[in-house]
């Protein structure tokens, strides 16, 4: 694998956090994320000072559908202290963007907690190793400019459909299920569009509309944004910042033959560098 310049994590994190605590319901912590077109919260301790208390956990879009939107028993006021992603998984600010994407793997999580001493300073995203690996002067993903096809080589061809009329609660528990972010939707025999988490989270659960009676239909995204497997990596990532989204299917001969999502960038990388990982740890 080709070399990759020593770049830390405190060069690419954010350390403007948005800050809810823990007794914030599902319902407000869907619409904070819809407002500031954002997927994750960081999670505070309730107290009397509330700028004082701790970090106790993270909130995400995913949190949301699989806990709450999928779940038969929760609401849209279940406090996030029922919901958070706790304890933290947490990431020190000096190291590598690499040992990042290990540990986003290995936990299957899109957001890390960035720490400096005791301190959370800073919150490093999917998102991030994305816009650092894919426009790298060097490194795994400069490799594969010369790989044919090398969306087919990142890319699911495994992929998951929900009909049109299915209710929305049925998409959320089938994302739960099979611990993916997006469904493909079919209509007539047809792909016609997409749901993802964040369709869920922005126009259900933000809204506070019936997950059992609106339809997939309803909110789906059509038409379809998809990518021909002959584009580059950088197409790919370029479409996605583009358009802000977080999964395309990949078309060959215009015809839907994978799935790629933003994770699918990056997983290659974690992969091919585990040894040295390893060796590390």
């Amino acid at each position: 694998m080709s070399d990759l310049p020593p770049v830390t994590i405190e060069e690419f994190m954010e350390r403007d956090l948005e800050m809810v605590s823990e007794t914030t319901s599902a319902l407000e912590a869907a619409d904070r994320m819809t407002t500031k077109r954002i997927g994750c919260l960081v999670v505070q301790g309730e107290g009397p000072d509330s700028d004082q208390q701790p970090i106790v956990g993270l909130v995400s879009e995913t949190d949301l559908v699989r806990k709450v939107m999928a779940d038969d028993h929760a609401n849209f006021t279940t406090p996030l202290a029922q919901v958070m992603s706790s304890p933290l998984n947490t990431i020190a600010s000096s190291r590598s963007m690499l040992d990042a994407s290990h540990i986003m793997e290995q936990h299957r999580v899109r957001h890390l907690c960035v720490a400096e001493g005791e301190e959370i300073v800073g919150l490093i995203s999917i998102r991030d190793l994305v816009r650092y690996f894919v426009y790298a002067e060097s490194g795994p993903i400069r490799d594969l400019d010369d790989v044919y096809r090398p969306l087919s080589v990142l890319m699911q061809r495994s992929i998951e459909t929900i009909a049109s009329d299915a209710p929305v609660k049925h998409a959320a528990q089938q994302m739960a299920t099979k611990q993916i972010g997006a469904l493909l939707v079919q209509q007539d025999g047809e792909i016609k569009g997409i749901v993802t988490e964040r369709d869920l989270i922005h126009k259900v659960l933000s809204q506070e509309k019936d997950s059992d009676t609106v339809t997939v239909k309803a909110i789906m995204n059509q038409p379809l944004i998809d990518i021909d497997i002959n584009r580059t990596i950088h197409d790919a990532s370029d479409l996605m910042a583009e358009k802000w989204i977080r999964h395309l299917p990949v078309t060959e001969n215009q015809k839907i033959v994978g799935i790629l999502s933003v994770r699918d960038l990056i997983r290659m990388i974690a992969v091919r560098d585990r040894p040295r990982f390893l060796r590390q740890k």
